[in-house]
């Protein structure tokens, strides 16, 4: 996949959101695979989906994007309402579920020509667009291949490529990076930081919390089909958890973490260095100054995981985590 560079992003806060959800539900029976989700999404924004599975983030998507109707509760799209103008709501959104089927005997690029061929778009713009697309998603030697010999990671890119065909304002995608190798993913983060930059409002679900810890501007944290409130999620944040600790002299460090008041018997050693519990952000800054004041070349201090991992190992364990 191509890396296209990075763009300023607009001001999303003085924009109005593209996505709001209020109160939204849906149940199959007895099962009640989203009980209550709020949230907005704005233009310039990656919004990530957060939680485990079966906390409702593909049936929300779903609902997003038109293809299942709330049993509760309100959901626009840019102002329009999926329920009742979903032909609407499709000509501006392009969704990129975690599987999507392909036409197996037909050419990528003639693949992609077809999808802009069902959004009305003429024959010649589309044959462009399509062109445009495989140099983007990095699928120009398999342009003229049938998509039946992709392969998982290849087939990932041609559905982001597919949803992108109309230009949409809105992206839906659902576990994007499933398949994709370590520089495809890289490509694809700095792709989606682009599109936001250009002011469109991109929803991601993701199980891959550093690639979203990376890319997302905010989390939507959910919990057994409902959204994670503010508070809760800011408690999580705030939770001890382990920082990596690294310097020139090990045992140097190690003696001045003791005297700087970690305890011994919770530093744990890695090979990329040390691991500390440490309770919130300044108390990390006030270890860091004891720890160069004491003389220590210190060389790596940070969380040993991400915030969004953290704060979900965090919800995820009744507050347990790093404890």
């Amino acid at each position: 996949m191509s890396s296209p560079e990075a763009l300023p992003r607009p001001d999303a806060a003085a924009a109005p959101a593209d996505i709001r959800v209020t109160d939204a539900a849906r149940s199959f029976g007895d099962v009640h695979a989203v009980r209550s989700v709020t949230f907005e999404a704005r233009p310039g924004e990656v919004t990530g989906l957060v939680g485990p599975n079966g906390s409702g983030k593909t049936t929300l998507l779903l609902m997003l994007a038109t293809l299942l109707a709330p049993d509760r509760g309100e959901i626009r799209i840019a102002g329009l309402d999926p329920v009742t103008q979903p032909a609407a709501v499709r000509a501006l959104l392009g969704w990129m579920p975690d599987v999507l089927g392909s036409w197996p005997n037909l050419t990528v690029r003639r693949s992609l020509e077809l999808t802009a061929r069902l959004y009305d778009i003429p024959r010649p713009a589309a044959a462009d667009r399509a062109e445009e697309l495989v140099a983007l998603v990095d699928l120009e030697e398999l342009a003229d291949r049938p998509t039946r010999v992709l392969s998982r990671g290849q087939k990932q890119r041609l559905s982001l490529a597919r949803a992108l065909v109309h230009d949409p304002r809105v992206l839906l995608l659902d576990e994007p990076a499933s398949g994709l190798d370590p520089g495809a993913r890289i490509a694809l983060r700095l792709l989606l930081r682009r599109l936001a930059a250009e002011g469109r409002t991109i929803v991601v679900s993701s199980h891959v919390l550093s690639e979203l810890d990376e890319l997302a501007d905010r989390a939507v944290f959910l919990d057994a089909g409902s959204t994670v409130s503010d508070e809760r999620v800011a408690a999580a944040r705030g939770t001890e958890r382990g920082w990596r600790v690294r310097a020139l002299d090990g045992a140097g460090l190690y003696k001045a973490l003791v005297e700087a008041g970690v305890d011994a018997a919770r530093i744990v050693t890695e090979p990329q260095g040390l691991v500390v519990p440490i309770a919130g952000e300044e108390r990390a800054a006030e270890l860091l100054a004891k720890l160069v004041g004491a003389g220590i070349k210190v060389v790596t201090f940070a969380p040993a995981v991400g915030d969004l991992e953290h704060t979900f190992l965090d919800l995820s364990n009744g507050g347990e985590e790093a404890r």
